[in-house]
C-alpha cells in the first residue's frame, strides 16, 4: 500500500471472506488493499485507528421514498440523506413516487436530479416508474440511467402513481424484458383487498385484517407467472407475508429470476406488540404476527429472501392520525434500520457478516453496483460505517435526522451505534457532527 493516501485499521474488519484484523488502505477515494492487521503504514499515509469499532462496508438501500420535490414537507434529500449516513448507509435509491413530479419519464427524471445534485450527503440513484401509460418512456429512462422500474399491483395511495392491472403487467414486463431492465414490484392484490374486511378505526387488528396475507401471495404468484413467460427479471418489494415463500423458493429452484425484500419494520418488530391508534406502526403490507416474522427470518438464513431495505416512507405527523385506516402507510426507518436489524439478529445467532450480506452486498447487487460498493474488496468505492456493536442506545425521536420525526421505534434499546460514516474515502459523518453534502448522483452502467 505504498501509494495509500489513508489507513484504516480495525481489530475487526467485515470482508468477504469473513472478520478479521485488517489494515484497509485507501486511494483516490477507492480501496487499494487490504492488508494484514500490523502491515506498516507508508510515509505520508493518515493513519485512523478503529480500535475495537467494527469496520463494514457502507450499506446500500435500494427502497428510499425520499418525496423531493413537491411533497419536501414529508422528507427531502437534505435530511433524507443526513439520517442515512448517520445510519451507516452510503448510497440509496430513490423511489419514484411521492415526489412531484413522479420519475415517471426523462424530463421528471432530470427535475429530480437537479434538486438533489447539491443535497446529498450520500450517493443517490433512482428507480424509474411504470404505470399504465408510460410504456414509451420505459426504455428512454433505463438508457438514461435509472435503475430499474417500481410498479404497483394495487392502488399506490397517491393518484399521480396508479397501478397495474394483469394485462398492463405484462405489457409493461414485455417491454422492460424486452432491453434487459428489472421491475421491481409493490406485490397486494387489489381484488383480495377489495374482498377484504374494512372496518376502520383506530384497533390495528381491524387494519391487519384489511390487509390479508392472501392478498401478498396471490399478486406474488401472478408476478412469477409473468416472470416466467416472459423470461423477465422481477424483484418483490417489501415482503410481509411468510406464506408467499414456498412459492418464491419454488420459482428460484425452476430458475425464475425473481429476488425478494424484506423490511427491519416486517423482522423487529410484531402484530401483537402495535398498540391501538399507533399509526407511526402502519405501513403497508402491515407488520404482521411474531410467528410469521420467524418464518421470514428463516427465509433470509436460506437464501429465500435476499436482502434487506428500509422502505423509508415518512409523512408528516398530522397524517399519522389514530385512525388505521385513514393514516399514512410508511414507517421511517434510515437512521435506525442498522441497529434495529442487528439487535434482532444477534439475539437469532447471526452474525454481523450475514447484516453486511443481507443490507450491503446483496442490495448492490440487486441495482448492479456490486462492482463498486457493498463490500470491502480492492477496487471499491472506500464507503464504510464504524460500529460499535455491543453499545446500546434507546431511542429517541428527537435525535433522529428526518425531517418528521416519527418512528414506530421511540423508547426501544437498541444495539449497535454508528461511531462515523465515510463516503469514497472521507469521513461524512462522526459522533452527530456531518460535513458539506459530499455525495453523488449515480446512475445505472450499461
Amino acid at each position: 500500500m505504498s501509494d495509500a493516501e489513508l489507513v484504516l485499521r480495525s481489530r475487526r474488519v467485515v470482508a468477504p471472506e469473513g472478520t478479521r484484523a485488517a489494515s484497509v488502505a485507501v486511494r483516490a477515494g477507492r480501496i487499494t488493499a487490504v492488508l494484514p492487521y500490523g502491515a506498516e503504514v507508508p510515509s505520508g499515509a493518515r493513519l485512523v485507528d478503529l480500535g475495537d469499532d467494527v469496520l463494514l462496508p457502507g450499506l446500500v438501500d435500494t427502497h428510499v421514498h425520499v418525496n423531493d420535490p413537491g411533497r419536501t414537507e414529508w422528507e427531502g434529500f437534505w435530511t433524507a440523506t443526513r439520517a442515512a449516513a448517520a445510519g451507516g448507509i452510503t448510497t440509496l435509491v430513490d423511489m419514484p413516487l411521492n415526489s412531484l413530479p413522479p420519475t415517471t419519464t426523462v424530463e421528471h427524471l432530470r427535475t429530480k436530479q437537479r434538486v438533489a445534485a447539491d443535497k446529498a450527503h450520500v450517493d443517490v440513484g433512482f428507480w424509474g416508474g411504470a404505470l399504465p401509460d408510460n410504456v414509451e418512456d420505459l426504455r428512454p429512462l433505463h438508457d438514461a440511467g435509472v435503475f430499474g422500474f417500481k410498479a404497483f399491483l394495487s392502488p399506490s395511495g397517491v393518484d399521480e402513481f396508479p397501478h397495474l392491472d394483469r394485462d398492463r403487467l405484462g405489457h409493461s414486463l414485455a417491454e422492460i424484458a424486452g432491453f434487459g431492465g428489472l421491475l421491481i414490484v409493490h406485490a397486494e392484490d387489489p381484488h383480495h383487498l377489495d374482498a377484504a374486511p374494512q372496518r376502520g378505526g383506530p384497533r390495528y387488528a381491524d387494519f391487519l385484517a384489511s390487509r390479508p396475507r392472501d392478498a401478498e401471495d396471490t399478486a406474488v404468484a401472478a408476478l412469477v407467472a409473468e416472470a416466467k413467460r416472459l423470461d423477465a427479471r422481477v424483484h418483490v418489494l417489501h415482503l410481509s407475508s411468510a406464506d408467499a415463500l414456498p412459492l418464491i423458493a419454488a420459482a428460484k429452484a425452476e430458475g425464475v429470476r425473481v429476488t425478494v425484500e424484506t423490511c427491519p419494520h416486517y423482522l423487529t418488530l410484531t402484530a401483537e406488540e402495535v398498540p391501538d391508534g399507533a399509526s407511526a406502526f402502519k405501513c403497508c403490507p402491515p407488520i404482521r404476527e411474531a410467528a410469521n416474522q420467524d418464518l421470514l427470518w428463516r427465509a433470509l438464513a436460506d437464501g429465500t429472501v435476499d436482502c434487506v431495505v428500509t422502505d423509508h416512507s415518512p409523512s408528516t405527523a398530522d397524517l399519522k392520525t389514530d385512525d388505521f385506516a385513514t393514516a399514512w402507510g410508511g414507517i421511517s426507518g434510515l437512521q435506525l434500520s442498522l441497529p434495529a436489524v442487528w439487535t434482532e439478529a444477534r439475539g437469532r445467532g447471526h452474525g454481523l457478516e450475514d447484516v453486511v450480506r443481507w443490507m450491503s452486498a446483496r442490495t448492490a447487487r440487486l441495482v448492479g453496483l456490486d462492482g463498486r460498493k457493498g463490500a470491502i474488496v480492492p477496487g471499491h468505492d472506500a464507503d464504510f460505517a464504524v460500529l460499535a456493536p455491543d453499545e446500546t442506545f434507546t431511542v429517541d425521536p428527537a435525535a433522529l435526522q428526518h425531517r418528521n420525526r416519527v418512528t414506530a421505534y421511540a423508547g426501544k434499546t437498541l444495539h449497535g451505534v454508528v461511531k462515523s460514516t465515510w463516503l469514497r474515502g472521507e469521513r461524512i459523518f462522526a459522533d452527530g457532527v456531518f460535513t458539506a453534502p459530499r455525495g453523488r448522483l449515480l446512475t445505472r452502467t450499461p
